[in-house]
């Protein structure tokens, strides 16, 4: 190890704002320091699933947000402690949803507002901190809360997508800004809210602003400068192929944005990028499939050019978005092998397609689904033509627009073929109305209103699936919303937190509770994420209530509006004598 510089050190001791608060004492070890930054090259990040740390929004590329690490097992679980926590400042109230991001001794996160942060992952020290400062117009048009979801790593820069269109690489020791490109303006309908991922020689972003008529749009930037390497609408133009499944003129004001991170099979050089709902919501104003709306599409990372895509929702006036994770598996369905995308989607369906061809291999209802009653043999949605409002009418399905599972982070365990899925049972009424396409207003022509699912235990299900058969393994109710996203180990240990200001370990083979945290500051709607450092492994959440569920969650929102507000880090390890 290099012997760091005065300076180095004077960086890496630097406390600004809250002070991190120690709780057990583990084996000291150095503070990070910027000449041990190791860089994160793609071949680290393709080998990421045996990484130490945790080096991308999924962990790896594979989409599985699963740790190979097995120090904390079902057997010591129960003397889990908190190790060091971090109070982030007091005018940051809304949603905390970033999973934090290890390299090292480094650990990244960012904040609402798009912030980003720097800890040493041992100590709690912070490093730098990055504020941006953004304008009143960059929050205008962000749909569901002014939240990001973390930062990539590659070479020796943090990337951070911002609602601001920005997208920005800082250096990783220092955070000093590298470059910043300008990808739209903000307040006219766009924002980005994603972790962007970094290939071999690209940082690839999604927007958001389905709910504002922006035409979504994928693009890759050159790591170095910003320079855009390529950008792929998802909404085909007018002469362009299945440009026809579109009213002409209403592929411009499509929606159908890319706001979640992709995930990518190296072996294939395949990126997996999933799209959410067209625009108006209302869809007896546009006419046709609406592609690649509600899709996921198979893209070559290098150009952007279509290799196939998967629709799970046509036509979709329910916004049924299709961005949730596309996680690589290997599966065993019906006596035969496939390699395969596992898919928990908002219509209410775990999708197993294949993902060399995106042919449909099964899928399954995993809550209540009366919009989308099935499909067909060929893979094509069944979906029931009554439940489709006009103007001036009004239906009732379930399940509700925030989806059977919203973005919320599935996790996958190879070895246990098992899936585990944050549920959400709600149904709603949708009116529809007239609408017209006016820059950066809500582009909508409905109404809604969310209520509970007939007959459920609650709102909140965590459950465990398996990939082989589609079917439900154990799962745990809860009265509140779980929006918590799941990291498991091969300690055989699945993490996830709760609006009920907890974070879990579950046994991922029952499914029965070996460990909860003391009461957090706050409910849980991020991501765990699981790491070692020096021998030891830690368990990192951000708890910070927030997100869509307090803006439209309307009886979900009533059950949760005790829960406190505010983000804090928190890191857990086990006790060393």
């Amino acid at each position: 190890m290099k012997t760091p510089s005065a300076s180095t050190m004077r960086l890496a001791t630097l406390v600004i704002g809250a002070v991190a608060v120690a709780t057990i004492s583990l084996k000291p070890g150095p503070v990070a320091a910027a000449d041990d930054y190791p860089a994160v090259t793609y071949e680290r990040l393709t080998s990421a699933q045996s990484d130490p740390g945790w080096l991308t929004y999924y962990r790896s590329y594979n989409g599985q947000a699963h740790s190979p690490l097995k120090q904390i097992d079902i057997s010591n679980v129960k003397n889990l402690k908190q190790a060091w926590s971090y109070k982030f400042p007091a005018d940051l109230q809304q949603g905390f949803e970033a999973t934090p991001i290890v390299n090292g001794r480094f650990l990244f996160v960012t904040t609402p507002k798009d912030n980003v942060y720097a800890f040493d992952a041992t100590s709690g020290k912070q490093l730098w901190k990055y504020e941006p400062k953004l304008g009143d117009e960059s929050f205008k048009t962000a749909c569901c809360d002014v939240v990001n979801r973390g930062v990539a790593l590659y070479g020796k820069n943090v990337y951070v997508a911002m609602l601001s269109g920005e997208v920005a690489a800082l250096d990783a020791t220092t955070g000093t800004l590298v470059w910043k490109k300008q990808m739209f303006e903000p307040g006219l309908g766009y924002a980005f809210s994603l972790a962007p991922l970094a290939l071999d020689g690209a940082i690839v972003v999604g927007s958001s602003g389905g709910e504002y008529g922006a035409r979504g749009f994928i693009a890759a930037l050159d790591p170095n400068d910003g320079k855009v390497l390529w950008k792929r609408y998802t909404i085909p133009g007018a002469k362009e192929k299945n440009g026809n499944t579109w009213p002409d003129g209403m592929q411009e004001h499509g929606g159908a944005p890319a706001w979640l991170t992709g995930t990518y099979d190296a072996a294939s050089k395949t990126l997996y990028w999933g799209v959410g709902n067209p625009g108006p919501w209302l869809a007896d104003l546009r006419p046709g499939d609406n592609l690649y709306s509600d899709s996921l599409l198979a893209l070559d990372p290098k150009t952007g050019d279509l290799k196939w895509h998967y629709q799970y929702t046509r036509h979709d006036t329910w916004d049924y978005d299709g961005v949730n994770t596309p996680v690589l598996a290997n599966i065993k369905y019906e006596g035969k092998d496939y390699d395969a995308i596992v898919h928990a989607d908002r219509n209410g369906y775990f999708h197993a397609i294949d993902r060399s061809t995106g042919k449909l291999i099964y899928a399954r209802p995993f809550v209540k689904a009366t919009s989308v009653t099935g499909y067909s043999a060929d893979g094509v949605p069944q979906q029931d033509a009554s439940k489709y409002p006009k103007a001036g009418t009004t239906i009732e399905t379930c399940p509700s627009f925030l989806g059977g599972k919203n973005w919320w982070s599935v996790s996958y365990d190879p070895d246990k073929h098992l899936a585990f899925i944050p549920a959400l049972h709600a149904c709603m009424s949708l009116s529809g109305k007239s609408v017209n396409y006016m820059e950066g207003l809500p582009y909508l022509g409905e109404g809604f209103e969310i209520k509970p699912e007939p007959g459920s235990q609650g709102y909140g299900e965590l459950q465990a699936i398996d990939v082989n058969t589609g079917k439900k393994v154990w799962s745990h109710w809860t009265k509140l919303p779980w929006n918590g996203g799941v990291a498991t180990t091969s300690g055989g240990l699945a993490f996830s937190g709760s609006l009920d200001g907890h974070l879990y370990a579950f046994d991922e083979t029952s499914g029965k509770v070996l460990w909860q945290s003391p009461k957090l500051a706050s409910g849980i709607i991020a991501q765990p994420s699981v790491f070692e450092v020096d021998g030891n492994e830690y368990v990192a959440v951000l708890a910070g209530y927030g997100g869509a569920n307090p803006i439209w969650g309307g009886p979900m929102a009533k059950a949760a509006e005790k829960v406190p507000r505010g983000g804090t880090l928190y890191v857990f390890a086990l006790k060393h004598s």
